[in-house]
């Protein structure tokens, strides 16, 4: 198994031709090992399919397979294919259509060339030609829609089991690519909040950072949380109102950014005055989470992870006078979940919240939740080459809270402290960190210093 290495220093250039030759390495022993666990005799990988919106001709944006971007930084190529057979070079069957009504993908290029075998066709349909004969002995992974003759998608469990779990372990190539989307990321963050110091809405911080991702809607790895004051309290808020509140108080964004088909996710929360109470909070936790991020070691349970944030965040609650229970005793009832309702993170990679997070081993198997902690997205143990997230949080939010008061939990909340933090919404701080051998890296602080 790869042992990530400590962060290189900053004139120092991966040679990201050789590490794509070793990742394709990696993903071909895995194919191998998948393909004969299953009792199949070659990969089939569509790379999806435009889908029409109901009642209309638009299409919805397009999505590519992440089974079929494992193998090659292709991100809007409808109706390609990947077939890769033990032995032998992989092949792409590369869909370049006659096409005036849209922009056609351009001859391909890359590193990733040099090592298959690519086939140009004009039509979806003249992929059959270039797919493997015996349809019966092959593994189709991807959605219904992407079926074309008798090459339907059957998803076999035994081979997207033993994938799914093994990409939680980045190569040295995939962490390169992550580290760059973590940059442009860290970019568009900066200028997300001198949006936010100059005045701007929910609406035209958005547009600030899209201008400085270089990445629209239809690029970005998900939808852009920008929250000011109590939207800062919605955990997926997306609405984004044109207009600033009067006054503003507070700004959480939690915004990433895609590298060929690569995502970072990263959050950060901030006060209008830097001086004021609700400031001195988001410092105490940005203290914790780094703490809590040098806790991703190898052989740590990331559910104990999870608890433990639990705990430290809870000690902030009461060194803010938030509540009049100890931290333990929070814990024990609840109480600290009514301001800390998510969990403390997930994988990320090809997808934000990558795939496997539950998987006992490469066979399949779950591993359980802790009891009582039902949003927490992974709960195997940390080894090197994974890369999470941590983002632990503290939010006001009313139903939650109100919860409380309905289990007799009323008297471990300081109402009256909650009310002067209540307009500022909440805040959550968020890195992504990779797992290894030793210290991990923290490729979201690297990406801020850099």
């Amino acid at each position: 198994m790869w042992t990530p290495t400590a962060p290189r220093a900053p004139a120092m250039r991966p040679d990201l031709f050789a590490l794509y030759a070793d990742h394709l390495d990696t993903l071909k022993q895995r194919a191998d090992e998948a393909l004969q666990r299953g009792g199949f005799d070659a990969l089939v990988v569509p790379s999806g399919r435009l889908h029409f919106q109901f009642f209309d001709d638009r299409d919805y944006p397009f999505a590519v397979n992440p089974q079929f971007k494992a193998w090659l930084p292709l991100v809007r190529v409808p109706d390609s294919w990947l077939v890769y057979q033990p032995g032998q070079r992989p092949k792409v069957i590369y869909l370049q259509p006659f096409d005036y009504w849209h922009v056609v993908p351009s001859a391909p290029s890359g590193d990733w060339v040099e090592h298959m075998d690519v086939v140009i066709i004009r039509t979806a349909e003249e992929a059959l030609q270039h797919l493997p004969k015996q349809v019966a002995r092959c593994a189709i992974l991807g959605e219904p829609q992407s079926a074309l003759g008798e090459f339907v998608p059957n998803n076999p469990e035994a081979v997207v089991a033993y994938l799914e779990y093994h990409r939680a372990f980045k190569t040295p190539y995939e962490i390169e690519k992550m580290r760059a989307a973590s940059r442009i990321g860290a970019r568009a963050h900066r200028a997300a909040e001198r949006a936010f110091r100059a005045g701007a809405s929910e609406f035209g911080i958005h547009l600030a950072y899209c201008q400085a991702a270089g990445q629209d809607a239809n690029d970005l790895p998900y939808s852009n949380i920008v929250a000011l004051n109590e939207h800062g309290a919605v955990l997926h808020y997306t609405d984004r109102d044109r207009l600033p509140p009067k006054p503003v108080r507070s700004f959480l964004i939690d915004a990433g950014a895609a590298n060929d088909g690569y995502a970072c996710d990263i959050t950060r929360t901030y006060s209008q005055d830097t001086g004021d109470e609700f400031q001195a909070m988001i410092d105490a936790v940005d203290r914790a989470q780094l703490a809590m991020c040098d806790q991703v070691r190898n052989g740590f349970d990331y559910r104990q992870l999870h608890l433990d944030a639990h705990l430290s965040l809870s000690r902030i609650l009461k060194e803010f006078g938030l509540i009049t229970v100890t931290p333990e005793v929070a814990v024990e009832t609840g109480v600290s979940s009514a301001f800390f309702p998510h969990g403390i993170g997930h994988g990320i990679g090809l997808q934000v919240h990558d795939v496997a997070g539950f998987a006992e081993s490469d066979r399949g198997g779950t591993l359980p939740k802790p009891q009582g902690h039902p949003y927490l997205r992974l709960t195997r143990t940390l080894a090197p080459g994974m890369v999470v997230t941590i983002e632990p949080g503290i939010y006001f939010i009313d139903m939650l809270l109100e919860q409380l008061k309905d289990r007799g939990l009323g008297p471990s909340v300081d109402w009256g402290r909650v009310d002067a933090f209540r307009p500022f919404g909440g805040i959550r701080i968020e890195d992504d960190v990779v797992c290894t051998d030793d210290a991990p890296i923290n490729l979201t602080r690297e990406a801020f210093a850099s």
